[in-house]
Parts: C-alpha cells; sequence; structure tokens
C-alpha cells in the first residue's frame, strides 16, 4: 500500500465516520420530538437508517473515487466553518442585543440584527405557512432537474457530469505542481471522457455534496434553533409544526433520492426506473400541494383526517403519469401514478418525500422483473 493509499483510505474513512455522525444526530433529534411529534420523528428515523446504509455501502465499496472522496471532506470543513460561524456571529450579535435594539425602529438596525429581532418575536412554526413561502419550498424540488441534466445532459448539451469532470480536470491540470503536492500524480486521476463510470460517480458526487449543504444547516436548525442557521436568514423560512425536533422535508427528498441511487449504482434498479420515481417525488408533489392551495376548492378528507382538495390530487397524479410516460412509458407510468396516489391518500407515518422516491422506482422495478415488459418510451 503506498501513501497515496492510505491518504484514500483516510479520506473514505473519515467520510463513512461523517454520515455515521449525521446519523447518531438524527437519532438523537427523532427520539427527543417521539412525543411531539410523531410524524416528523419517524421519518428523522427512517431517514437515519437510509444513511446508514450509505455509511455502510461507503465503508465497504466506496461511493466514488480518490480524489473526490478527499473533495467532499474538504467540502464538509468548508461548510462547517461557514455555517458553524454564521452560528456563532448571531449567538454574538444577538448577545450584546439590548431592550433599545428590540425596541428600536427596523431601520435603525444592521441586518444582523433585525433578523434576530424578527426570529426572537415570531414564532417559526406553524400548522399553515403562506403561499409565498410554499412556492419558495417547492421550489428546491427543481433540484430534480440538476440530475435530468447531470446524468443525461439536455438537446445537444452533454451531461453537467462530463461538463463538471472537465471543470475538475481544467483546474487541477492548471494547477498541476500543487494537485501533485495534494491529492498525488495527476497521472493517476481515474476519470476519464465520455466513461459512463464518471458520469455516475460525478453524479452521486453532485448528490452527495448537495446533502451535505442542505444536512449541516437543518442540524443546526434543529439543535441550536432556526435562528442559528443561514438558511433561514438567506430565505427568511417559515417552517410547519412537523419540522420541529425533525429534519426538513428537503432532507428526506435527497436521502432517498441518494439511497435509491446507490440500488441503481448496484444494479437493482433500472436507471429510467429510478429517473421516474425522482421525478414524480420532485414535482409531482410540488404540484399537488401547490395546485391545492392556490387553485383548490373542493375538499377532501383522505383516510386518517388529513384534510386536501380535489384539484390538489389530480394535479399530482395526472402530473405523475405525464412524467412517467415520458421516461419510462405509459405501463410504468401508470405503476408510478398509482403508488404515487396511495402514498399521498392514504395515511403514512413516514413522509412522502422519503417514500416516493424508493417506492415509485422499487415498484416500476419489481414490475419489470415480473412481466419482462421494455422499460422507455421508445
Amino acid at each position: 500500500m503506498t501513501y497515496w493509499d492510505i491518504v484514500a483510505a483516510t479520506y473514505n474513512s473519515t467520510l463513512t465516520f461523517f454520515f455515521l455522525a449525521i446519523v447518531f444526530l438524527m437519532l438523537m433529534i427523532a427520539n427527543n420530538g417521539r412525543k411531539n411529534n410523531p410524524y416528523g420523528s419517524l421519518s428523522t428515523f427512517v431517514c437515519s437508517g437510509l444513511l446508514l446504509f450509505v455509511a455502510y455501502y461507503n465503508s465497504i465499496f466506496g461511493l466514488f473515487k480518490y480524489p473526490l472522496n478527499g473533495f467532499i471532506i474538504w467540502w464538509i470543513g468548508i461548510l462547517l466553518i461557514l455555517f458553524g460561524g454564521f452560528g456563532w456571529l448571531v449567538k454574538r450579535t444577538a448577545k450584546g442585543m439590548t431592550g433599545k435594539d428590540f425596541n428600536a425602529s427596523n431601520e435603525d438596525l444592521s441586518k444582523m440584527k433585525r433578523y434576530i429581532k424578527k426570529m426572537e418575536q415570531e414564532n417559526q412554526y406553524r400548522d399553515q405557512i403562506p403561499i409565498k413561502m410554499e412556492i419558495i419550498r417547492k421550489s428546491f424540488h427543481l433540484t430534480g432537474l440538476l440530475f435530468i441534466f447531470g446524468y443525461f445532459g439536455i438537446f445537444i448539451i452533454p451531461p453537467l457530469a462530463e461538463l463538471g469532470n472537465l471543470g475538475i480536470y481544467v483546474i487541477i491540470h492548471s494547477t498541476k505542481p500543487l494537485y501533485n503536492l495534494i491529492w498525488g500524480q495527476l497521472s493517476n486521476y481515474p476519470y476519464t471522457f465520455g466513461s459512463l463510470t464518471t458520469v455516475i460517480d460525478i453524479t452521486l458526487f453532485g448528490l452527495i455534496a448537495t446533502f451535505i449543504f442542505m444536512v449541516i444547516s437543518d442540524l443546526i436548525r434543529v439543535i441550536w434553533g432556526p435562528k442559528y442557521s443561514m438558511f433561514n436568514f438567506l430565505t427568511r423560512s417559515v417552517l410547519r409544526n412537523q419540522e420541529y425536533n425533525a429534519v426538513g422535508p428537503h432532507i428526506y427528498l435527497i436521502v432517498g433520492a441518494i439511497f435509491t441511487y446507490i440500488l441503481y449504482i448496484m444494479g437493482s434498479i433500472h436507471i429510467l426506473a429510478f429517473t421516474a420515481g425522482l421525478m414524480i417525488a420532485c414535482f409531482s408533489d410540488a404540484l399537488a400541494a401547490l395546485v391545492g392551495r392556490m387553485f383548490g376548492n373542493k375538499k377532501v378528507i383522505c383516510i386518517g383526517g388529513q384534510e386536501k382538495t380535489v384539484e390538489g390530487f389530480i394535479a399530482g397524479v395526472a402530473s405523475a403519469y405525464i412524467f412517467g410516460f415520458f421516461i419510462v412509458g405509459p405501463f410504468y407510468a401508470l405503476i408510478g401514478a398509482i403508488i404515487f396516489f396511495i402514498f399521498d391518500y392514504f395515511p403514512v407515518r413516514i413522509a412522502d418525500n422519503i417514500l416516493n422516491p424508493i417506492f415509485i422506482s422499487l415498484g416500476i422495478q419489481v414490475i419489470y422483473v415480473l412481466i419482462g415488459f421494455p422499460i422507455g418510451l421508445f
């Protein structure tokens, strides 16, 4: 084993321990919230279980090759400094604020003090959030498009994963002496152009990097409080009661996506089945919620007592079929739409943001294995 093999193994082990630390924190959060927020508690618990699988997979097989595992550790360090530094700044500023600051006009306060004043005076957790904030929150579902562009590309544009790999290569080649010092010989960089392995690994790298960005900020929100979260500062986010002592729905969605994508890497799921599950989970759920809030008039009581709208159901199920139609074809699109409807209508104590990307993909895959009908529109 060479020196650089040891470095690569160290980075990989560090990434595994990072995931295990996230699992531990999520279990602690789930335990704290099980009385007052059983829905969020159970969803967070399931999330921790999926991440435990990710940690195990990384420890045995590795999520991606060196130096990408090293890059992701540096990314974690940068975010910990950034988000932790913001939390420290909020704490320091809040400690120095007096009653005079809280009674002063907002025009006389700095942006940070106005933010702290608002966070101290308003309850950030509500049963119903404003439609504007609903739109902002659902806009994060657009990250599903990043997978499409990252893995498949669009029209004449090649996959963003290929372009990302090209960008990485240009940067490390232009800093070759420094790269050789920190990461080893440039000639050992493992990702070639035009390789499916490159697209698969760089796409997973993007998913993991996005998850880390989201989860560090969200864990700070849950453990320290919403005002310490940089994400809340940037978006002026208003939170649902279901997010008290629980991680947020965007965490559920991306964890479900990462877990299912790893199943694809393992050969357990067809890439189009995964893509259909992710697109339906991202966009059909968002459309159902937004159409229901903005245009819903006819109320329907779901099994379990939750109130939704007929318009929202139609938008969600219809869009699920349409997305599936163009990705996996009309037959499997029907399977995906039915699974989406089941999780939307019937009572489940686990967030559908976790369940949809996993079970829609698995449902399509199981039917494909059973009947052998080709997946895809063409």
